[in-house]
């Protein structure tokens, strides 16, 4: 099977290099990306070949395309695959705005290809775990979220993620989404109400958008969350951010820690701490579920609608930020 990427412009695109070339019978068949520099150097460095231009990495007909560019350009790049008849895994948000991410799964509905959102986190082993055991009945009813997704500043990997028309947002843009998803998952259920705030106290100097934020969502079935999503981590924390979430439920609370599974290693050359990562590759996960469903001809375990959904509450937190007011989804 050939895969393509679409756009360097999401940091995650180079992991993804290697993610590809670990699953049996899966050939990268190349990159492209519009801004060619940046797009060389990348491929270059990752042994890939690289396309000037999307067309060509078209021509070379591939199965699935992985979509990593702006969040504001997502809808440009699904129309080209969707068009040509291929099936798309693409980056989160998988828009800035409700009508672009609503486009995004129409096109590809019409077009009969395959479509999946990239939400690492439905394929994390802790994560996965917890809701087995939700599943089971092991931990009863669940009364609520306290959750937490908060990272470094991301222009240290991408200076477009602080640009409010590429990205659509900030750290509520950037967190959100991953969270939203995770509790429509556990819960079989749609958020029904949000109530955002959100502020500048962090970055002030550096960037426009907002830095943090503390969203309220109440579901349809009654269960409430809280989530702080922020960019909150310094530039020296010993990775790129976290996401973690207490699950209320009738036999107890649950703790999860999404990126536990590491080991603190202490440095007196460095001057810091960093972590060595030695759990499970949720990304790896993330595509072979992709590869198997387009090999399998099925809808796969994380949806385009899933992404819509999870766009439509973080654009009403937005709203509620704005407004002052409890918005109704």
């Amino acid at each position: 099977m050939k895969i393509g990427i679409m756009s360097f412009a999401h940091h995650h695109s180079e992991a993804y290099i290697a993610n590809l070339r670990a699953i049996p019978g899966v050939e990268l068949c190349g990159v492209a990306d519009e801004d060619p520099a940046r797009g060389a150097r990348l491929a270059a460095a990752n042994g890939a070949t690289f396309y000037a231009d999307y067309a060509a990495l078209l021509e070379t007909r591939p199965q699935g395309l992985i979509i990593c560019s702006e969040n504001a350009k997502h809808l440009p790049l699904v129309q080209m695959a969707a068009e040509a008849g291929v099936n798309v895994l693409c980056e989160k948000p998988l828009a800035a705005t409700l009508a672009d991410a609503q486009a995004v799964v129409d096109v590809c509905q019409r077009a009969g290809v395959l479509l999946m959102t990239a939400f690492p986190m439905r394929f994390s082993a802790p994560l996965r775990e917890v809701k087995a055991r939700l599943d089971s009945g092991e931990l009863g009813q669940v009364y609520a979220f306290n959750a937490t997704n908060q990272g470094e500043l991301p222009t240290k990997h991408r200076a477009w993620f602080v640009d409010p028309l590429l990205a659509g947002g900030g750290a509520l843009m950037d967190h959100t989404v991953h969270l939203i998803d995770i509790m429509r998952w556990y819960l079989g259920s749609e958020a029904a109400e949000v109530y955002a705030t959100t502020n500048h106290i962090f970055h002030a100097d550096e960037v426009q958008v907002e830095t943090g934020g503390l969203e309220m969502i109440t579901f349809q079935n009654g269960v409430f969350a809280s989530i702080d999503a922020s960019w909150s981590r310094p530039p020296y924390w010993p990775t790129w951010g976290g996401l973690t979430f207490e699950l209320v439920t009738e036999r107890g609370s649950v703790i999860v820690d999404g990126f536990k599974q590491n080991i603190t290693v202490y440095s007196q050359a460095a001057g810091r701490a960093n972590w060595q990562y030695w759990g499970s590759d949720m990304n790896q996960a993330m595509l072979s579920e992709f590869v198997a469903a387009v090999r399998e001809d099925r809808e796969p375990a994380v949806t385009g609608t899933d992404g819509l959904r999870a766009v439509e509450v973080t654009l009403a937190a937005y709203e509620s930020a704005r407004s002052g007011q409890v918005v109704k989804l």
